[in-house]
């Protein structure tokens, strides 16, 4: 059977953010969502209802990941299980693609590149918006050298009221607002850049909002019996510095008496650009200023999640260079603990990658 009539047989953990990557799996042409795994068998009830094939169903993830007929997993849990599903995934030599962040701490990050990387699978993270298309026009007008040399971006993720409050982990030790939205930011906008190697990093971080019960999730009532577990960030802002001598400057709010907002800002020698709106900022050759509205093409698979899944998918079946391993989310992973710790401390954290 050539790879072209071969289907990647895939398991999805997590019935949060893994409803919309399980969604695009099962749409690939070359691709079967062939079970499903939760702690709660009506979550996966209720997404199995959306699937055209029937599926299995596991509770126990080390029980799923031995079965024969799995030959690839997703990885859409809390933060604090990415690293240890991942890992057992890959023990049982299935290839792997996880949700972000990679893990909820450098440590836990890093041991698991090391696994996968000695091992013969592929491994890759789902993100959303590196992979979606306002994204990836901003990272091919600069890999054309439209921009000139990039020297300063900004990137920020501010929510009104947005902590989330339907499961522990996004709160407690190793969740927080930075590694569940600034993340996403901080992901694309490296990636834009070229990847360039961070050095150093000065942050400010802390939580006004959510253990007092304020700012959940479009302005409900928490319960003190969630809230008073409340052991992370519900922002982090910081600047950080690059060997090319990039600057950064990276923000992130679940909750803010500011409007919401969603943004990228790139400044370049010979033009700027902002992703919502997708604009591009320039002077023509008479010195006026242009103010250009760009238009971002389509992937060849589709809309967001459905690129993320084609190109898992040509990874595993035609050995295309995976354009976002593991590896990757170590380094975002080593910036954004950097820049926590900075918070915690007060002092400038050095990163080394």
């Amino acid at each position: 059977m050539s790879s072209k009539e071969k289907k990647v047989r895939v398991a999805v953990v997590g019935m949060g953010i893994g409803r919309p990557n399980g969604a695009a799996l099962s749409r690939n042409p070359r691709c079967e969502v062939v079970a499903l795994c939760d702690l709660e068998e009506d979550r996966m009830k209720a997404f199995a209802k959306d699937l055209p094939s029937k599926v299995k169903f596991y509770t126990d993830y080390k029980k799923m990941c031995q079965a024969d007929d799995i030959d690839a997993v997703f990885v859409g849990t809390p933060n604090q299980w990415h690293a240890p599903i991942a890992m057992e995934v890959i023990k049982n030599d299935k290839h792997v693609m996880v949700t972000k962040p990679l893990a909820d701490s450098e440590e836990a990050a890093a041991e698991l590149v090391d696994v996968a990387e000695g091992s013969n699978v592929v491994n890759m993270m789902s993100l959303s918006t590196r992979f979606g298309r306002q994204c990836q026009y901003l990272g091919k007008l600069y890999r054309e050298d439209y921009f000139g040399e990039i020297y300063y971006a900004r990137a920020r993720s501010v929510r009104r009221s947005g902590i989330p409050d339907w499961n522990l982990g996004f709160i407690q030790k190793g969740g927080g607002a930075f590694r569940d939205m600034g993340v996403h930011v901080l992901d694309s906008v490296w990636w834009i850049m070229g990847m360039p190697k961070p050095v150093s990093v000065l942050g400010a971080a802390g939580a006004k909002f959510g253990p007092r019960g304020l700012g959940y999730w479009k302005g409900s009532k928490a319960k003190k019996e969630l809230y008073e577990k409340y052991d992370s960030d519900d922002y982090a802002g910081g600047f950080i510095t690059f060997e090319n001598g990039i600057g950064l400057q990276v923000e992130s709010f679940w909750a803010s008496h500011q409007p919401g907002e969603f943004q990228i800002e790139l400044f370049g020698t010979e033009a700027g650009a902002t992703m919502d709106p997708l604009r591009a900022y320039r002077t023509d050759e008479n010195g006026d200023f242009e103010d250009i509205d760009l238009k971002a093409p389509h992937s060849k698979y589709g809309e967001t999640w459905d690129a993320i899944a084609g190109h898992f998918v040509e990874c595993i079946l035609d050995g295309a260079e995976c354009q976002a391993p593991l590896r990757h989310g170590l380094v975002v992973q080593k910036m954004m603990e950097g820049l926590l710790r900075s918070g915690e401390t007060g002092r400038e954290e050095l990163i080394e990658v």
